[in-house]
């Protein structure tokens, strides 16, 4: 074991080396047990990991040098790319082994999963360690037994907050980017999903430890439909490397969101009615056989309207948010079709799937609803081969610049497509 000062102190300025924290109104001092002394500095910024002190080590295992295993794959996976995802592949492959940062931006739905395989049994053929990590638990809990599925040799790890899964020195680890505080120079390559997506994309914090948990000799792939402007901005310069993705593996176009008034939906909602342009197309959908999928702004407004929708007959139903501690239960029996009708907050704008679903967004004008929100949401629909179309519809109190970023960004990625031969004609 070796181990690294906790706080380091030089020339005045300040740096907590477990969470990256260097602001000086974080840190405090206070009378210390271990060190008996009575002002030692301390790190508010992680304390809710415990506290962290000036006179702290934190201790790690030093990596082994990385040496060529004797298999040539540890891939069991048979399925076939589609001619967007093979370029996408090989461009992923390729950074891993030029130890080159690479963006991956592909559209919602055109596999980036399958994207990384390749990559990934290359770190693995050639004896290093890798992290698949989101900033969403969501996201870890639906790819975690997917990988295992195509790497059923290689010992995994599942991390997040509750996790019941304990670290012990595994080659392949999955976790949430909170998870990456724990790492030091443990990984060969990071893969970091959903990288424009709260907290990742809000917190500095995150990005330092994911810096932290990967080898100075190694390199990050992020993954992401979204990227922010700064990234869009960086790829049309040549400032960053990219490769992108802009149709499907189904070859079928994205679908397109609709933007539909409903006028002043909150005084409605004081009233105790929702609005009969969106009651019919929730109506006529369900009728149809197909499951809806409701978006609200507000955990608030979204009770209120499941509770009119459940008074009009529109049931069974359910509702999840961020802190419903059954929401795991309750995606499960949305795809099984138990239910037919959710309602969510943006929670769900990612990482699920739900075969056939109509997408509906109430109160699309409301700020949560960001541009990479509102294509993340309009993901959710045409996903399956089987069901590549479906209805995207913003209901709003006016046009948001968020909406039309978003129709703008989903209409440049089908001509994108169209353009380079990944899409059918319709």
């Amino acid at each position: 074991m070796q181990f690294v000062e906790a706080i380091r102190v030089t020339e005045n300025k300040k740096l907590c080396f477990r969470c990256g924290n260097n602001r000086e109104e974080l840190f405090f001092r206070s009378p210390c047990s271990r060190c008996n002394t009575e002002e030692c500095l301390y790190c508010r910024n992680c304390i809710l990991m415990g506290k962290i002190t000036e006179c702290s080590k934190l201790f790690f295992s030093p990596s082994t040098t990385s040496t060529r295993n004797q298999r040539s794959t540890y891939l069991a996976w048979k399925g076939e790319l589609s001619l967007g995802q093979r370029a996408a592949s090989d461009k992923v492959h390729q950074a891993v082994k030029d130890k080159e940062d690479l963006l991956l931006w592909a559209v919602a739905g055109s596999g980036k999963t399958e994207m990384m395989f390749k990559g990934m049994n290359e770190v693995l053929i050639n004896g290093g360690r890798l992290c698949v990590a989101s900033p969403r638990v969501d996201v870890c809990l639906e790819l975690f037994p997917r990988l295992q599925q195509v790497f059923p040799d290689v010992g995994m790890v599942c991390l997040y907050g509750d996790s019941a899964g304990v670290y012990n020195g595994e080659r392949f680890v999955v976790a949430t980017t909170h998870q990456l505080v724990r790492f030091y120079e443990a990984f060969d390559v990071v893969f970091i999903d959903e990288v424009d997506a709260f907290p990742y994309a809000k917190d500095p914090f995150l990005e330092y430890a994911v810096q932290k948990a990967q080898l100075s000799t190694g390199c990050s792939i992020f993954i992401t439909a979204t990227p922010d402007r700064k990234w869009q901005k960086e790829c049309d310069r040549g400032m960053r490397n990219f490769v992108k993705v802009p149709a499907r593996y189904h070859r079928k176009q994205l679908p397109v969101p609709k933007k539909v008034w409903i006028g002043d939906w909150k005084k409605g909602l004081q009233k105790g009615n929702v609005s009969k342009i969106t009651t019919r197309w929730i109506k006529q959908k369900l009728s149809e056989g197909c499951p809806v999928l409701l978006f609200f702004p507000e955990i608030k407004v979204m009770l209120q309207v499941a509770i009119i929708l459940e008074k009009m007959g529109f049931g069974p139903l359910l509702t999840v948010h961020s802190a419903d501690s059954e929401r795991k239960e309750k995606v499960q029996q949305m795809r099984d079709g138990t239910i037919r009708l959710l309602c969510s907050t943006t929670i769900l704008e990612r990482g699920v799937t739900f075969t056939n679903v109509q997408v509906g967004v109430f109160g699309s004008e409301g700020r949560i609803f960001t541009e990479s929100a509102l294509v993340q949401i309009s993901g959710r629909a045409g996903r399956k081969i089987e069901y590549p179309r479906g209805d995207v519809l913003f209901f709003h109190n006016g046009v948001s610049k968020n909406m039309a970023l978003a129709i703008s960004q989903i209409k440049m990625m089908n001509k994108l497509g169209k353009r380079q031969g990944l899409l059918d004609e319709e």
